[in-house]
């Protein structure tokens, strides 16, 4: 528990979203790139490796978050192997595609807990693509043919926006291109894929959103890149949020003015629970939360920004008014069903959540002090430790899953509470 109001300043580490949609592109490109800021986790570690299984190349320069990369020569190795996914839906889901490129036979397999995780309508759209798939989940395989002719295709991205932001991280490599039509009409965390095709024009592609739910990328054009990765801001939201919380301000230096990162509609949310949010130009741009004295609640659709669901249920439960989160049934498929986890956890502590069919509603409760079971879950974690500020005994069971994007949480939240 804080012993008083915060006044910090946190340094977050690079975004695991732009690390990956960076890694991919570097790997694919006609040329070497220099990427900076690169997020060490274990997310980012397992796409690296991933892809120098299919013959990319990764050596550190100057610091480990900096590295060359050599892009997969030719159509990659010819010889059968695996890569394993974690739970790592970004692995899971972007590397398939670029493996179909190739001439390797791969099998991906995973933690446990990735089965549960939807992958089949992205490797329903590899085969619909001409893609040898077996399987329609983890484990699965894909028997590289050499290419995809590309094209047109329907794809149903409703489970996760990973899906549609896959087929487009590939698409420069397919021979015709490819369009990419939603059916349904609709696809959760929309800021990602605006990302997805932000990182592929950075790369050289050419690359656009043609209808409201229709996207189009042209063959080729991919150049090795000089690219700086963005902190993490969804991986900052804690620490904004414990702000409120305990009272006092926290500091996020290089916040950027302009980012595709959904971690940047925090701003309104926290603004909405009751904090005063103000953002400077120093150090490179710098974003300041400070609470007020009181949480409220409020109703949010969280659906373009679902990752931050676990950090503002935290606030939520610590609220003086009842919140409404909508927009969010896709979080059922994430690293654990986060909607019954967050209900089942804040119920636990004296709380009253009620999961809804597409979110969560929460209502004022004195909480009492327990276990937070992470459950594998980095952002189950954090939520944890956002509790843990004002509620005493408050503990967390698994804070190691932080090390899937965050490795050093645990030691900035303590400095954070410690002053």
């Amino acid at each position: 528990m804080a012993a008083g109001p915060l006044d910090a300043t946190v340094q977050v580490p690079g975004s695991k979203s732009l690390t990956a949609r960076y890694l991919v592109l570097a790997a694919t490109a006609q040329g070497p790139s220099r990427l900076s800021g690169v997020l060490q986790a274990r997310d980012t570690s397992l796409m690296v490796q991933a892809l120098t299984t299919l013959g990319a190349g990764f050596v550190p320069d100057v610091a480990p978050t900096t590295l060359r990369v050599t892009p997969i020569t030719g159509l990659g190795s010819s010889e059968a192997a695996h890569i394993d996914v974690g739970l790592a839906g970004t692995v899971m889901r972007f590397v398939p595609p670029i493996a179909a490129l190739t001439r390797a036979e791969i099998r991906f397999e995973g933690d446990p807990a990735a089965a549960h995780r939807p992958v089949g309508g992205l490797l329903w759209a590899l085969r619909r693509l001409g893609a040898v798939v077996r399987g329609d989940s983890l484990p699965f395989t894909v028997a590289g043919a050499g290419g995809l002719d590309g094209g047109a295709i329907s794809l149903d991205a409703t489970p996760s926006s990973q899906y549609l932001s896959a087929l487009l991280l590939a698409a420069p490599g397919f021979g015709n291109g490819l369009t990419v039509t939603l059916d349904p009409p609709t696809v959760p965390s929309r800021p990602h894929v605006d990302m997805t095709l932000e990182t592929l024009r950075a790369f050289g592609a050419t690359a656009a959103q043609t209808t409201d739910h229709q996207w189009r990328v042209e063959p080729g054009g991919l150049t090795g890149q000089d690219r700086a990765i963005e902190p993490d801001l969804s991986n900052a939201a804690p620490f904004l949020a414990a702000a409120l919380a305990a009272g006092g301000t926290v500091r996020i230096p290089g916040w950027p003015a302009h980012t595709t990162q959904p971690g940047d509609l925090l701003r309104g949310y926290l603004e909405a629970m009751g904090a005063q949010v103000a953002w400077t130009d120093s150090a490179g741009g710098t974003l300041a939360v400070t609470g007020l004295g009181a949480i409220h609640g409020a109703d949010l659709d969280l659906g373009p920004a679902g990752e931050l669901t676990p950090t503002l249920a935290a606030l939520a439960a610590l609220a003086d008014t009842p919140s409404r989160f909508g927009g969010i049934g896709h979080l059922r498929g994430h690293e654990t069903d986060r909607l019954r986890a967050l209900s089942e956890e804040i119920n636990a502590l004296g709380g009253r959540a009620t999961e809804l069919e597409d979110g969560l509603l929460i209502e004022p409760s004195r909480l009492h002090g327990g276990t937070v079971d992470a459950r594998g879950d980095h952002r189950l974690a954090t939520f944890g430790a956002i509790l843990g500020l004002a509620v005493p005994g408050v503990a967390i069971r698994g804070i190691e899953a932080t090390a899937k994007t965050f490795p050093t949480f645990p030691e900035l939240w303590l400095e954070l509470v410690r002053g």
